[in-house]
């Protein structure tokens, strides 16, 4: 076993399947689908059971998912940390985060990383939930995560710097709300929402809202935040998002209100207990400054 092969088991697994794994890979699908199989017979177990054209993880092939992550990643922070004896010069950081969070902080993050280490590369890979990013850093697919949740976070193995609250605001067709500025609850009443899936903060806010017996009409459910703010300009309802969209939303022309009384997110950065990269461990570091209480 070595470590091209387990590279490409875990971009089989990373693809869901061996043909757009081998076109990630530059390979041909018999020589990526011949490495799979003498990794196979090397370990001396089954790694995916085929059904059809698909495979499928055996429970093996679980198992090792996590370890060959950290043999892959122990291998690119031996390189950065060599060729980074004279300087963070080149590298790269990978990040796991959540919609709202990528818009801001994430994207003033980016900034103040790439202008201190311009050589350097911020790979941005998408989560939906909390959990969902916790998951990925816990799993080696990300060093680093992003994430917004309604309470404290905490998880075993993974530290988290909190950065700072991210206050609910409402996002509604230009003139909805006319000489407001603020919404209580039941000013929403009667009115038509687009929200995002069960489990991510703004749902969590908007079923708080309702079941205050607030006849809130959740007209959309979607699960790509890029949708709900043309959906607001069509005027098909209003919104609950963080304020990290609150100057997108002004300068395609929606409204911004308050929420009365307030609603926070808790904006935390994660990191793995483990070694970090040299690059990953400077953006921690940068950030962790930068996000000092009370700046």
């Amino acid at each position: 076993m070595d470590a091209r092969q387990l590279e490409y088991f875990l971009a089989v697994v990373d693809h869901g399947g061996v043909n757009r794994a081998a076109s990630a890979l530059f390979l041909t699908q018999p020589s990526l689908s011949q490495a799979i199989r003498a990794l196979e017979r090397d370990l001396g177990q089954e790694l995916f059971h085929r059904v059809g054209r698909r495979l499928v993880l055996t429970d093996s092939g679980r198992a090792l998912v996590e370890p060959a992550r950290d043999v892959i990643r122990g291998l690119a922070v031996a390189r950065d940390s060599v060729s980074g004896v004279g300087g963070l010069v080149t590298g790269r950081v990978e990040i796991a985060a959540m919609p709202s969070q990528a818009v801001e902080p994430l994207s003033g993050m980016i900034k103040l990383f790439t202008e201190r280490h311009p050589g350097m590369r911020v790979s941005i890979k998408s989560a939906f939930t909390a959990p969902d990013v916790l998951e990925m850093v816990r799993t080696g697919v990300t060093e680093l995560g992003l994430l917004g949740s309604s309470e404290p976070p905490s998880a075993v193995g993974i530290t988290l710097k909190m950065l700072r609250r991210q206050r609910f605001v409402v996002v509604a067709p230009a003139g909805r709300f006319p000489g407001r500025t603020a919404l209580k609850g039941e000013d929403l009443d009667g009115h038509a929402v687009i929200a995002g899936q069960p489990g991510t903060g703004m749902r969590r806010v908007v079923d708080r809202i309702r079941a205050d017996g607030v006849g809130l009409r959740l007209v959309v459910e979607s699960e790509h935040r890029e949708a709900i703010l043309p959906l607001v300009l069509g005027g098909v309802g209003l919104a609950v998002l963080t304020e990290s969209w609150a100057t997108l939303a002004r300068q395609a022309g929606a409204d911004v209100l308050d929420l009365d009384p307030p609603a926070y997110l808790n904006i935390a950065l994660a990191s793995r207990d483990a070694w970090l990269s040299p690059a990953a461990d400077a953006f921690v570091r940068l950030i962790a400054a930068a996000y000092k209480p009370g700046r």
